[in-house]
């Protein structure tokens, strides 16, 4: 999938909180909304290896990531996962650099290639202007700047922040799209970053902790609609 064919965006990420059906649960939510606004937004829902399978197999609509990928060919890899592998079930992006799981810039650089060579779309973290201007250097799809003190804290970036590091990856490379998503944690956030210029947002805590998840989910990306509404006026 090409950059000009992700609309404004919107990437739930669990991360490992969530057992099968729980997962599975949300992940339709998702499927659903995506279909409903098929015309407007892109929908990413990202889970651990083991059940990616099955994410696809309910998903029509919403794009599956993965939340890893490693710098490897098929052959030799004990506990690894090689994009090939991820290509053939389904998988359709995939996160990198997260604060949980650093790359080295050598194995990002590989891994990047071989996401491209696999059509995987690149999400990847940067958690200072300055990375996220590297990082712009290599071309990924998507740069998430998300500066790893504010992840899961209910904080989010500030508005010099979140304009600063849109401007500076744009100055480089146009057409890289931009998420912000660091302390995301309900509707109005959601409605704050898209306000502000980012091209997408997204939340892991702010769901998986609710107390009803799927109806926060719903509201987050009914945010991000309106958000998007209210830019184009």
């Amino acid at each position: 999938m090409k950059n000009s064919n992700i609309k404004p965006f919107f990437i739930f990420n669990p991360k490992s909180y969530l057992k099968k059906d729980e997962l599975l649960s949300l992940t339709r939510v998702c499927d659903n909304m995506a279909k409903k606004y098929k015309d407007e937004i892109t929908i990413f829902a990202t889970g651990p290896n083991i059940y990616l399978s099955e994410m696809v197999k309910i998903s029509k609509n919403a794009i599956i990531s993965a939340q890893n990928l490693d710098p490897i060919d098929l052959g030799r890899g004990m506990g690894y996962t090689a994009a090939e592998t991820l290509s053939e079930i389904g998988v359709k992006a995939t996160f990198l650099n997260h604060a949980e799981n650093q790359l080295t810039l050598s194995n990002l650089v590989k891994t990047i290639d071989k996401a491209k060579n696999n059509n995987i779309i690149n999400i990847v973290c940067a958690d200072s202007i300055k990375e996220a201007k590297a990082i712009a250097l290599l071309e990924p799809e998507i740069i998430l700047c998300e500066p790893t003190e504010l992840i899961g804290t209910g904080t989010v970036s500030d508005n010099q922040y979140i304009e600063s590091t849109n401007m500076a990856i744009r100055k480089i490379n146009k057409d890289i799209l931009v998420m912000q998503a660091a302390g995301i944690s309900t509707p109005e956030d959601v409605y704050r970053t898209i306000s502000l210029g980012a091209d997408g947002t997204g939340c892991t805590s702010g769901v998986v902790k609710n107390s009803n998840p799927k109806k926060v989910l719903v509201e987050m990306i009914e945010a991000l609609v309106a958000a998007i509404r209210d830019r184009s006026k």
